[in-house]
């Protein structure tokens, strides 16, 4: 599936609608009334669709969004990563906040599409990179920003020795996170906690309680 057809598949499978902690902010995301709710993971391997992570606005995302849209000078005239970015709510959230550029990186060429789709809506403009950056070199980011992503201990552990690497560099890196097991348990600092609304279908709780790290 290319990238037009993966555009059209969104927009079939989708509805627009503000998280329920960011409302700034509008996205293509799977309701309770849309097909790719009901899937099953069987059924997104018939069709060669990835688990549909962008399709939904995660506790984690939506709490650094809401941290970021309430503490522009965060990232105002900066340049910004949002990794593993989804929906792109953290990059367009960014964006809106003054952000000089932010570029959102997911590995899923789906994402790839729904970021498109959902920058568009917001009205901003984005870069995309869907290739593998864990372990990059520094891109020349002043801010990176990194939502839900603790959830498998591999990749959280990639991920947590490259952006301490980053923040060695100068970059200033905060995880939005509802308590997955995979958080550090060290190098962290708590700026704020958010109660995020949230479904079972999803969770296990209608409401996570959410908090915004600093990585030091």
């Amino acid at each position: 599936m290319n990238r037009q057809e993966a555009r059209a598949f969104i927009r079939a499978n989708t509805a627009l609608h503000e998280p329920p902690l960011v409302p700034e902010v509008r996205l293509h995301l799977a309701t309770e009334v849309v097909p790719i709710w009901q899937m099953t993971e069987e059924e997104l391997e018939k069709t060669g669709l990835p688990p549909p992570f962008w399709a939904f606005a995660w506790a984690g995302g939506q709490a650094l969004a809401r941290y970021i849209l309430d503490h522009p000078e965060t990232v105002r005239g900066k340049r910004v990563l949002d990794f593993g970015s989804g929906s792109g709510l953290i990059a367009i959230a960014a964006m809106k906040a003054g952000a000089s550029s932010a570029l959102a990186a997911d590995i899923d060429l789906f994402a790839a599409a729904a970021i498109e789709l959902n920058a568009e809506v917001n009205n901003v403009s984005l870069l995309i990179e869907t290739e593998d950056i864990v372990g990059a070199p520094d891109g020349g980011w002043d801010v990176i920003l990194v939502g839900d992503m603790c959830y498998e201990r591999p990749l959280a552990e990639r991920i947590e020795i490259w952006v301490h690497d980053l923040v060695a560099d100068g970059a200033l890196a905060l995880i939005g996170d509802p308590g997955r097991t995979y958080l550090p348990k060290s190098g962290l600092e708590k700026l704020v906690s958010y109660a995020v609304k949230t479904t079972r279908e999803l969770e296990d709780t209608d409401v996570r309680n959410t908090s915004v790290w600093r990585v030091f």
